[in-house]
């Protein structure tokens, strides 16, 4: 039978199974938009399209499954760009579609034309302009497949509106055949048994888990890997939960903020055991000073991200979790006993810690949280010290339980992301965690959130400055707050709250954080919680740009 294209798209995101999708329509959408009045899917309003892209990325990393966003043309399309390039960056499966001008307009500076296809050439994993309708259902079904195997990552399809108008016959592919496109799953035996042999003689082995392993559901692999062979686990950002924080064998995050006995840990080492992980900037500090002692197994889905910023002396190329289940086949339990007691040591001796005294301090409102959730939470965070204290002090015990912009580092990105998250996974505590800088950069899906009845706790972390930027002023420009400070001149949230039909609480006092937590977690509404913190608090450990990982300041370890 014949159908027009936008009868097609929708009939692609039927097939592809997308239960929500998030967007805001537009000129060169509607006949699109028309076509979704009747259709089976849930349709998100968001108030702003940036929070389109993060909610679809949020409800990606929550649930597994590819998020899909649905944007207009011109600025609407460029409203995506940021949370396109944040999913790309972090690789998340996302299919973000676009209205484009009609075809013989295209290259004319029409009413509202980008080129969005070249605009996000470099921040998508692939994309398409489609200027064929007999081509739209084998690019809807190779959008999917490419967004969602492999290292995932987004995909942009942009759809011009005469070919959304125009008729043909709908056939959707069986399957996908790209020449070119075909990611490796299966490890390599020989560097398989290789990487066990250097595991079972190691006498300092660590692990060092990322993103990777979380969106491989490699957790089980991780956990019986760590534990059979007692091995240290460190973790990314990205990478918390993919092993409980927990256990006594977690060393929690490294890097610029990862804990002191971690980062000491990892160069002290002997076997660095990569799992997902691309040995970014923030985790290796000075590169030709990491780990020196240390070789190092890298196993990864990418073969890019191998050996790109530190060289592996056992690359894996696969999926993590069947690399893993094959690995732990073959590994022979290393003698580690004198290893753990120095591990243990420095947990003790490097243990985080912050000022216990009467003030409202934001390491202890993220343990309250913990505790009044029995970590059974997921934790979306905006980008600075909230985020980075919400990766200290909540203890993550299982995967896809935080969700943050790690790559990219988006101010903004929390609150739309917990939309995504909360509709994935309706029956969680979802919280933001936020600063009152970076709250306000979505503060609008406030809207979205009231209306479609989402009962996201918001923690804003409010001490009146942009936290990250002037913690970095006071340290390494002379307390020379340059345009951080927001004292004066910020909203009342509370009111704010109540404008938008959601619920205020502004905590000043130390011994009303739980009972104020509690009191959220009891109300089916979106809550803002307005925590007035310790001013000039900072986040520590700390490593400072261009010094090695162990070369860590504040937190006691000056």
């Amino acid at each position: 039978m014949k159908m027009t294209g936008a009868e097609i798209l929708i009939e692609c995101l039927k097939r592809e199974k997308v239960e929500v999708l998030f967007g805001y329509p537009g000129g060169q959408v509607l006949p699109i938009f028309d076509k979704l009045y009747d259709a089976p899917i849930k349709f998100i309003l968001v108030r702003h399209e940036q929070a389109a892209a993060h909610a679809a990325d949020g409800y990606a990393r929550a649930t597994g499954k590819t998020g899909v966003c649905l944007a207009t043309s011109g600025p609407g399309a460029t409203n995506l760009v940021t949370g396109i390039a944040t999913a790309y960056m972090d690789s998340i499966p996302m299919v973000a579609i676009t209205g484009q001008v009609k075809s013989f307009l295209i290259g004319n500076d029409a009413f509202q034309e980008a080129d969005i296809t070249g605009i996000t050439r470099p921040i998508t994993k692939h994309n398409y302009l489609v200027e064929d309708i007999k081509d739209l259902a084998r690019i809807m079904k190779e959008a999917f497949h490419i967004a969602s195997t492999g290292r995932p990552g987004p995909v942009l399809v942009d759809i011009p509106s005469d070919i959304q108008m125009q008729q043909c016959e709908f056939e959707y592919p069986d399957k996908v055949s790209i020449r070119g496109y075909n990611p490796t799953y299966i490890g390599h035996v020989g560097q398989i048994k290789r990487a066990a042999k250097a595991i079972s003689e190691a006498k300092k082995p660590i692990l060092y888990v990322g993103g990777g392993a979380i969106i491989s559901n490699a957790s089980e692999e991780v956990t019986e890997l760590a534990i059979n062979n007692e091995i240290p686990v460190t973790m990314t950002l990205l990478g918390l939960g993919a092993f409980p924080s927990t256990h006594e064998l977690s060393l929690g995050m490294l890097g610029m903020h990862g804990t002191a006995y971690a980062n000491h840990s990892i160069m002290d080492s002997d076997l660095i055991i990569s799992v997902g992980a691309r040995f970014d900037d923030r985790v290796t500090g000075k590169v030709d000073a990491f780990a020196p002692h240390a070789k190092v197994i890298h196993i990864d889905i990418d073969p890019a991200s191998v050996s790109k910023n530190v060289e592996v002396d056992i690359p894996i190329v696969g999926d993590a979790k069947l690399v893993l289940k094959e690995l732990n086949k073959f590994v022979k339990k290393p003698d580690t006993k004198d290893w753990i007691k120095t591990v243990a040591e420095w947990k003790n001796k490097y243990s985080l810690k912050y000022k216990d005294d009467n003030t409202l301090r934001p390491q202890y409102i993220l343990e309250q949280i913990y505790e009044a959730t029995k970590g059974d939470a997921i934790i979306c965070t905006e980008v600075g010290q909230n985020q980075m204290w919400a990766a200290q002090f909540f203890k993550f015990t299982k995967p896809r339980t935080m969700l943050s912009s790690g790559g990219l580092g988006t101010m903004g990105y929390g609150f739309p992301a917990a939309i995504g998250a909360q509709l994935g996974k309706p029956d969680a505590h979802v919280f933001d965690i936020a600063g009152d800088g970076s709250i306000q950069m979505n503060i609008q899906e406030l809207a979205t959130s009231v209306a479609n009845k989402l009962p996201i706790k918001i923690v804003i972390l409010n001490n009146c400055y942009l936290g990250m930027v002037r913690q970095w002023q006071e340290l390494f420009y002379n307390h020379r707050y340059s345009y951080t400070c927001l004292n004066g001149t910020e909203p009342d949230f509370v009111k704010l709250a109540d404008a938008y039909g959601a619920v205020g609480m502004l905590i000043t006092k130390k011994e009303d954080v739980r009972s104020a937590i509690d009191k959220a977690l009891a109300i089916n509404n979106t809550v803002i919680m307005d925590f007035r913190i310790e001013r000039e608090e900072n986040v520590y450990p700390m490593v400072p740009a261009g010094e090695a990982i162990n070369k860590m300041i504040g937190g006691g370890l000056a």
